[in-house]
């Protein structure tokens, strides 16, 4: 997938950022990461893990789903204009749906060897629905630290391994396996092993 079709992740942050009229450091001391690693992932230098990403889009109020879309204009005051559910969506010639085939899907690599593919959207639905990667390696926090948002999460794994830590358990999910719970409840995944797991993740955001 071209660059360009990327998400543009540090754009939307920024723009709600400010609109927020929060500084960078006061956002930094939110999440609990350092103002230049905020500063490297709104311009781009940096992406943040799994964990970070969901801290950041709590605290400013935003939606998984807002950091999949373009960063509005500056001078863009006009209401959104929400379509129709049965419109055919679509984002710099990315289909959103109702039929989305692979090569139309929007991908957003993360830090720590994670990697999100958009499968499908509805208009005004907090409604995640992502092809998940997750290499060899790979985890949701790159400090180790357990992340919780809002919202309920479920999961279906594809193929490989991955090791879900979940409040004081942690559970093995092998393919074919599926898993659903609060997304406040203290979590992480990881995959220790040396193929990729590949799942299909469906979070309702409340």
């Amino acid at each position: 997938m071209p660059a360009s079709d990327v998400p543009p992740l540090g754009q939307r942050i920024r723009a709600e950022r400010l609109r927020r009229d929060l500084s960078l450091r006061a956002l930094a001391r939110e999440v609990g990461v350092s103002a230049s690693m905020i500063s490297q992932i709104e311009t781009g230098k940096a992406q943040p893990s799994v964990s970070t990403l969901y801290a950041i889009t709590s605290i400013l109020g935003m939606s998984i789903q807002d950091v999949f879309e373009t960063a509005p204009a500056d001078d863009d005051a006009g209401p959104a204009v929400v379509p129709r559910p049965t419109t055919v969506l679509s984002v710099r010639g990315l289909r959103l749906g109702p039929l989305v085939r692979p090569a139309q899907r929007q991908v957003l690599t993360l830090d720590s060897g994670v990697t999100w593919e958009r499968l499908g959207t509805l208009p005004g639905r907090r409604i995640d629905f992502l092809r998940v990667t997750y290499a060899p390696g790979g985890t949701s926090s790159s400090t180790g630290d357990l992340m919780r948002h809002p919202g309920s999460e479920f999961g279906f794994l594809l193929s490989g391994d991955l090791v879900l830590t979940l409040g004081f358990e942690e559970l093995t999910l092998h393919p074919g396996d599926a898993v659903s719970f609060d997304s406040t409840t203290p979590h992480r995944y990881r995959n220790d092993t040396t193929e990729p797991a590949v799942g299909i993740w469906y979070v309702i955001e409340d």
